[in-house]
């Protein structure tokens, strides 16, 4: 990892004078956010099987020395699946903070260009540049690269782009987590299963799921402590994690507008319907 710093710091340098890595800009800022999560894993609500995974996921990590001292690295490359708005990139973002690294998002409108070659090689050097350091590599929307390449309709190009990235994929060390998210497993290339050792599904939480995180939420609000989360959990069959935080998030801005005659079960019961209304239009 060091070599491959000084080795960066050496290119990108001045009249062959390295740069202060502490204070030149990301070579490639044009092509990945670089961010640094404070989310924590306890707060998300899993189903149990991908809270034991994730868990021993970040132990693994956490204890490579002694992993390595039996010639065992620790697994580090994690395939998402399932509807959105159910916590891909939440779980994402919360891997990185227990792992305490930076997270790597990818820009696909900086990656993907229009000739020739012009992507792989992008990719190849967001790839180069994750590998210098411990960190967390996150492809939301997999699918945009990892395309199926039986697909008559694609073209030549997209399929040199699969290939491409398996190979990197490949090669990444084990101190680099690569976490990929796919709303459409059905659209992925069939390699592109076996690379990953950790395979997840995240679906819509069940109303139990619902119930709890409507507890959560509305905890963290003082006016609507009063209100039975189960009552409102009944209502969101079907729905994602993101459709109810935006329920609980309306339900705020229509009670705050409303000071000081706001009534906060006037305004749930209110908001509740308009979201009924809403997502039956939406499912026709």
């Amino acid at each position: 990892m060091l070599a491959d710093q000084l080795a960066a710091a050496y290119a990108n340098g001045v009249n062959g004078q390295p740069q202060s890595m502490s204070t030149s800009p990301s070579p490639i800022a044009d092509l990945v956010y670089e961010t640094c999560s404070d989310r924590a894993f306890d707060s998300l609500i899993l189903p149990g099987t991908v809270a034991k995974e994730c868990r021993a996921l970040i132990e693994e990590h956490r204890r490579t020395d002694l992993l390595r001292s039996f010639g065992i690295s620790p697994r580090h490359r994690v395939l998402l699946v399932g509807p959105p708005g159910n916590g891909k990139t939440s779980l994402a973002e919360s891997l990185a903070n227990e792992l305490m690294v930076p997270m790597l998002s990818i820009r696909y409108e900086g990656i993907i260009g229009s000739y020739l070659g012009e992507t792989a090689t992008r990719l190849r050097k967001v790839f180069d540049y994750a590998r210098q350091r411990a960190c967390l590599l996150f492809f939301d929307e997999f699918e945009t690269l990892g395309k199926e390449r039986g697909d008559e309709h694609e073209t030549g190009e997209i399929k040199r782009v699969v290939s491409a990235l398996l190979l990197q994929i490949d090669s990444l060390p084990p101190h680099v987590v690569v976490v990929t998210a796919t709303n459409h497993r059905e659209l992925l290339d069939r390699a592109v299963w076996r690379r990953f050792q950790l395979r997840l599904e995240l679906p819509r939480p069940t109303q139990q799921q619902a119930t709890e995180f409507l507890d959560r939420l509305f905890a963290q609000l003082e006016f609507a402590r009063g209100l039975q989360a189960s009552i409102f959990a009944k209502s969101f069959r079907g729905a994602s994690y993101s459709d109810i935080e935006d329920f609980v998030r309306d339900l705020a801005r229509r009670y705050v507008l409303a000071i000081p005659n706001g009534d906060v079960q006037k305004i749930a019961r209110d908001r509740l319907a308009a979201w009924k209304s809403r997502a039956c239009s939406e499912s026709r």
